[in-house]
């Protein structure tokens, strides 16, 4: 798809949306993470996929929505990328894994277990899902800022809700198990659906990429007999996200002078 187009499924065209763009799932979030921005302003809704335009220190930064999972985030980035986006963001939620993660914090991604079909179109299985280094980075310090519990570390992706949450009684649940057994002697953090396409598709367009989530709930906690409250406040990871694009965007000015 040519540059100068809108593109097939945002329906943005390139002026629609600035370099920094933050990735939730869910449309419904869009409005409220554009709320953070100045001047925001509802530039297209199709799909799943509803973005939203602003400024944050003055520079032009938008939040399109990817609905759930790698096939659609990867389509939101390629057509973003396609109009001028160079950096990406996903602000969006997750499922616990390893103990210490509570419902509440905030878990950023350094890499994500490619336990899905998406990123195989973009990248050989053996190479690493992993956010981009400045992304991660600009994550960590917007968490410590905001005082608020974090992680960081790696994350399960899957292209089946249910087959995490209900593995036995799937037809390959002996696999599911053994792999989820797996995840946790390995120290994996959380499971969620989207970066480790978001990582092979950026690296491969050459764009930078990060992630960062909000824990509704860990059931390892809840198997355990751990206390524990779930919550669906995203605030705190809308507010890393936020944090983290504008040190991104103070880094690439001090970089070009």
């Amino acid at each position: 798809m040519h540059q100068h187009e809108q593109q097939f499924h945002i329906k943005c065209a390139p002026g629609d949306v600035g370099r920094y763009c933050i990735l939730p799932g869910d449309p419904g979030r869009c409005e409220k993470i554009a709320a953070y921005f100045d001047d925001p302003v509802k530039v297209q809704s199709n799909r799943e996929y509803t973005t939203y335009t602003g400024k944050l220190l003055g520079e032009k930064v938008s939040v399109c929505s990817t609905g759930i999972g790698g096939p659609s985030a990867v389509i939101a980035m390629e057509e973003l990328a396609a109009i001028g986006a160079d950096t990406f963001i996903r602000v969006g939620t997750c499922g616990g894994i390893a103990l210490p993660v509570k419902s509440d914090d905030v878990v950023i991604a350094t890499g994500a277990v490619r336990h899905e079909g998406a990123s195989r179109e973009y990248a050989p299985i053996e190479f690493p899902a992993v956010s981009d280094y400045h992304v991660q980075e600009a994550l960590v310090a917007s968490a410590k800022a905001l005082g608020k519990p974090w992680h960081a570390g790696v994350v399960q992706c899957k292209d089946s809700f249910y087959g995490q949450h209900d593995p036995k009684r799937m037809p390959v649940g002996y696999e599911l198990l053994a792999k989820w057994e797996a995840w946790k002697r390995l120290g994996v953090l959380a499971s969620e659906m989207e970066s480790a396409a978001l990582f092979c598709c950026a690296a491969a367009l050459g764009v930078r990429c990060g992630s960062c989530f909000h824990v509704i709930w860990n059931q390892e906690r809840e198997a355990a007999g751990l206390e524990q409250t779930e919550s669906h406040d995203l605030s705190a990871a809308i507010e890393v996200g936020i944090g983290a694009l504008k040190l991104l965007i103070q880094e690439d000015r001090e970089r070009t002078g």
